[in-house]
């Protein structure tokens, strides 16, 4: 068995959208709680999602923005389908909303994702396989998260809230088209949450080597011994990013260096979107890239897996880029919060 990832038909991204909300936490209010500012913050500040925004609103906007950017008509669309870790309801579905509210046919496919913060590619992975197939002409992947941290956790200094959206089609329409993925997926527990727990729980020991960096490693590097790559093939580089040291490491792991990864590696900014956290920095990417610049995309989820693309920017880019806002537009617009403030919009207080 070939274990590259191709499709029948040739497909691409038609369009792309993200967003992130206004409000901004900066990590040292978290140490300043919790440890007294004694403890340094992984990350400069974190993206906060407002009273009124979670997985369904936030998944809308950015599907909005990559509908604009896509130019096609929403009833188009086959199927839509929503990765996230922070669906609104235990029981009702996110997708059908999101759906509904960018005007797609009911004549669809609609289900929502998990698999920890990979839950958006394996959406993308799957949209390759209906739009490849001849099933579908197009589909609507997104990765989308809200902060999830037990207060005074680790875990709260960098998780965050935002994502991205992503229009799969043919590839003569597309944006950038995809020349190959890979998949590699073990059961290495560092990061679970059972349905009646209000907070996910970390394997601190599991986190980095055996979990993060080993399936990193290995689906990026297996996809470019597959693509008969190396990283100085690649204009750009893209990781999953629970903080900026990690991506840092295995992209360095890996032959890239810092000018490669430098325009997709936001955690520094908005924190750990999960779900959304290399789509969304494969949005900022394409916000700057050019014709014929190659892009390898590479997803992790705890439990574990990693999903690894190799795709190429088209002439297309040029004329469609403009047509939603940029990333950055939504990093840089911002309003600082305190603890508390961040307290009672993430509810945090528990009966």
């Amino acid at each position: 068995m070939n274990p590259l990832m191709l499709s029948d038909r040739k497909v691409g991204i038609v369009g792309y959208g993200a967003y992130v909300p206004v409000y901004r936490l900066p990590g040292e209010s978290i140490s300043k709680v919790w440890t007294g500012g004694l403890n340094e913050s992984p990350v400069k500040e974190k993206a906060v999602a407002g009273l009124d925004e979670d997985v369904i609103t936030m998944s809308i906007e950015a599907a909005r923005n990559a509908l604009a950017r896509a130019q096609i008509d929403a009833q188009a669309i086959r199927a839509v389908w929503v990765g996230s870790e922070s669906h609104p309801y235990a029981v009702k579905p996110t997708s059908t909303v999101v759906a509904e509210s960018i005007g797609t046919s009911p004549n669809i496919q609609a289900a929502d994702w998990e698999f920890a913060c990979k839950a958006g590619t394996e959406a993308v992975q799957a949209s390759i396989g209906i739009v490849g197939s001849g099933m579908g002409r197009y589909t609507l992947s997104i990765g989308m998260d809200t902060a999830q941290g037990r207060p005074g956790d680790a875990l709260e200094y960098t998780a965050a809230s935002g994502g991205a959206a992503f229009i799969i089609g043919p590839a003569e329409e597309s944006i950038a088209i995809y020349q190959g993925s890979y998949s590699y997926v073990t059961d290495t527990p560092d990061f679970w949450r059972r349905a009646e727990e209000a907070f996910p729980m970390h394997g601190d020991r599991f986190t980095g080597d055996p979990a993060y960096f080993r399936h990193t490693l290995s689906s990026a590097g297996k996809l470019m011994e597959l693509m008969h790559t190396k990283a100085s093939d690649y204009t750009y580089a893209v990781f999953h990013q629970p903080n900026v040291k990690f991506p840092s490491r295995a992209a360095q792991m890996l032959g890239f260096n810092a000018e490669q990864i430098k325009p997709g590696l936001l955690a520094g900014e908005i924190g750990n979107v999960y779900s959304g956290s290399c789509m969304i920095g494969l949005t900022a990417t394409l916000d700057i890239a050019q014709p014929g610049d190659r892009i390898l995309m590479i997803s992790y989820g705890s439990g574990a897996g990693s999903d690894a693309f190799d795709m190429v920017v088209t002439d297309h880019i040029l004329a469609r880029r403009d047509l939603a806002p940029r990333t950055r537009a939504y990093i840089d617009r911002r309003i600082p919060i305190d603890y508390g403030t961040y307290t009672r919009y993430r509810g945090k207080l528990k009966d």
